[in-house]
Parts: C-alpha cells; sequence; structure tokens
C-alpha cells in the first residue's frame, strides 16, 4: 500500500511544480504596455534611468540620470556623470560626454553633441565689459593699452589679449572658453616678426553675440562702417559677453559714453600704422613715444570732424586715435578728450576690445 501511494503522489508533485513555473514567466510579461508602445529602462553603475514615449529606448551608465519625452522616436545615452534631456515631436539624438550638458526641443530632426567641456551655443562675438575688464586688471582703470595678461616674449600683447577674450567668454558661458578666441587687433609684428592684421586673425565666420543673434556671416560684412548683415538690435550697438549692448551696460542706469574700442586698424582691418598699438599692446605709461591707439565705435556717434575732418564717427573697425595708452575710463561725454589726456579711455572709453571665436 505505501509503494501505491508514492506512486499516485509522484504525478501530483510534477503538476504543482509545472503551475508554479508557469506563473512566474506570466509575471515577467504583466508590465507590458497594451496601447502597442514599447519602453526599455536599464541602470548601471548607481544611474537611474526613466522614459516614456512612443518608442524611446534610454541607457546610462557611470552615474549619469537621463530622462526623455517623446512623440516620435528618442534615442538619449550618457555618461560621466552628465545629464542629458531631450523633448521632441519629431526625431531627436542627443549625447553627451566629459561632463557637458546639452538639451535639445524641436518639432523636426535634431542632432547635439558635445565632448570634451565644451558648448555647443553659438557664441563667437562680443565687446569686453568694463566690469571684465576691471575685474581681469584688478584695477579700476582697466588694462591701458598693456593686454600681455601674464604672457612674454614676441606677440605677448596678442596672446594676452587673446587670453583676456577666453576668460571672460568662459565666464559668460561655461565651455565656451574652449574655443579659440582671437581678439580683434592689429600689430606691427607677431610672434614670427611679420605684420598682423585683425582681419586675419579671426576665422571665416560665422560669428554670433551671446543671445545667439547674428553679427556677421564672413568677413566682407564685416568691412562695412558697420556689420551689415548684423541682427538690427545689435548692429548699432555691439553687444557684451552677456549679449547686452554696450552703449547701456546697465539697463537700471543711463547710457554712458563708452565707444572707443581699441583696434589698432584701419577701415579694412589692417594696420592703421606703427604708432596704432601701443607698442604692439604692451605700453602702459602714457608717455607719446607710445602712440596713440587707434581705436573704433562700438556704436555710433554721427560724422564729426576731427584733425583734418570728416572722420566716420559712427565706424566700428575705425575712427580716430586715442590719446594715450595709459589706463583710464571716462564715461562722460565731454565732447572729446581732456586737455593733456594720455588714456585709451580720454575720448569715451575704457580700453575695450573685440573678441571673435574661430568657431561660431
Amino acid at each position: 500500500m505505501t509503494r501505491t501511494y508514492r506512486h499516485l503522489m509522484l504525478p501530483l508533485t510534477l503538476a504543482l511544480f509545472s503551475h508554479v513555473v508557469g506563473c512566474s514567466g506570466s509575471d515577467s510579461e504583466a508590465d507590458a504596455s497594451s496601447d502597442g508602445s514599447t519602453s526599455a529602462s536599464s541602470t548601471s553603475g548607481g544611474s537611474t534611468t526613466s522614459s516614456t514615449s512612443g518608442g524611446t529606448t534610454s541607457s546610462t551608465s557611470g552615474g549619469g540620470t537621463t530622462s526623455s519625452t517623446s512623440g516620435g522616436d528618442t534615442t538619449s545615452s550618457t555618461s560621466s556623470g552628465d545629464t542629458t534631456s531631450s523633448t521632441s515631436s519629431g526625431d531627436t539624438t542627443s549625447s553627451t560626454s566629459s561632463g557637458d550638458t546639452t538639451s535639445s526641443t524641436s518639432s523636426g530632426d535634431t542632432t547635439s553633441s558635445t565632448s570634451s567641456g565644451g558648448t555647443t551655443e553659438k557664441f563667437s562675438f562680443f565687446v569686453t565689459s568694463l566690469a571684465a575688464m576691471r575685474e581681469l586688471s584688478g584695477s579700476q582703470d582697466g588694462f591701458g593699452g598693456d593686454l600681455r595678461f601674464g604672457e612674454t616674449g614676441p606677440g605677448a600683447g596678442l596672446r594676452g589679449a587673446d587670453k583676456i577674450c577666453a576668460t571672460i567668454a568662459e565666464k559668460s558661458l561655461p565651455g565656451a572658453g574652449s574655443k579659440t578666441w582671437r581678439a580683434f587687433l592689429s600689430a606691427t609684428a607677431g610672434e614670427d616678426g611679420k605684420q598682423v592684421n585683425a582681419i586675419d586673425r579671426i576665422g571665416e565666420g560665422p560669428w554670433y553675440d551671446r543671445l545667439g543673434r547674428l553679427v556677421a556671416n564672413e568677413k566682407a560684412e564685416l568691412l562695412n562702417t558697420r556689420p551689415s548683415a548684423a541682427d538690427a538690435a545689435i548692429k548699432n550697438d555691439l553687444p557684451n559677453e552677456d549679449g547686452v549692448p554696450n552703449h547701456q551696460p546697465d539697463p537700471a542706469q543711463p547710457e554712458v559714453d563708452n565707444h572707443d574700442t581699441l583696434t589698432g586698424s584701419n577701415p579694412q582691418g589692417q594696420l592703421q600704422g606703427a604708432n596704432a598699438t601701443c607698442k604692439d599692446w604692451t605700453a602702459k605709461t602714457g608717455d607719446r613715444s607710445e602712440g596713440t591707439p587707434q581705436v573704433g565705435h562700438s556704436w555710433p556717434r554721427g560724422t564729426g570732424g576731427g584733425p583734418g575732418g570728416g572722420l566716420n564717427f559712427a565706424h566700428w573697425i575705425t575712427t580716430h586715435n586715442a590719446p594715450g595708452c595709459a589706463p583710464g575710463v571716462n564715461l562722460v561725454d565731454a565732447g572729446g578728450p581732456a586737455p593733456g589726456s594720455n588714456t585709451v579711455g580720454g575720448g569715451g572709453g575704457y580700453g575695450g576690445i573685440y573678441c571673435f571665436a574661430l568657431t561660431p
């Protein structure tokens, strides 16, 4: 009888075991969406990923967080502690690495990628603000005509000015300093001892201000009294590193007389002359032997007289000489430099410079 009982129990045991296995398989399918969409989520290395989509795949590794919401197809991947987000009614692909942040919003097809700590935002032109020049120089009077900014040797003035541009760009938009920035300055001799023309230093364009507004598509558009294709909002008042038109850098305060901007250049963006560069941007005593730097106007002042008459006070590259190379700030319109003035700002300014990046 005992043997008979054992034979009867074996089929029952197998049946019960099969039922348990079947339940486990059914549970793994319980989360499938009933609307036909597919969602995949994976996490590794302490990451969290979530997605809600009509066809979305999202993956994260190395401590990143990724989220996407879309009515189309979205693929998002993140690594090395980055954050990427995208919202789209079309197809969007976004990828980020090395500590960057990228976001995209689109009703069409958008692709955005960033690497090595840079930025994809369009930002490639500005006038250095008085606040920035004071901060970097450590003086309320600014740099004057000496723009070496710690650089030494042949071409130090130009290299230092370029470094000033990159430093200010980075402060305004983290990642922008990784672009190659060039000051719009001419010099009698660069590192190789040859003449340097400002127009040859700045790349081929296009160039955009901090808010993404067009300044110029190409060099030919720059070689005019005002950049010919510039956005109307900034064409006659070139903006500083924050995208603020420089004539009124503080919107809560009245406009100031700060138009003079150092260039050392003629209307073609080439060297104006040997005495127009403060000894290639290395001098600031104010002695007449250092020359009188050529300046352009970041915003127009009409046409006027001056020595020889007929000066174009609207030209952004070249208008007249500043009184000297010494540091100095003058923001009050007194109709011209005060008698005996020997500063870069004596005619209305503070020794600001134009900065261009080689990439948009």
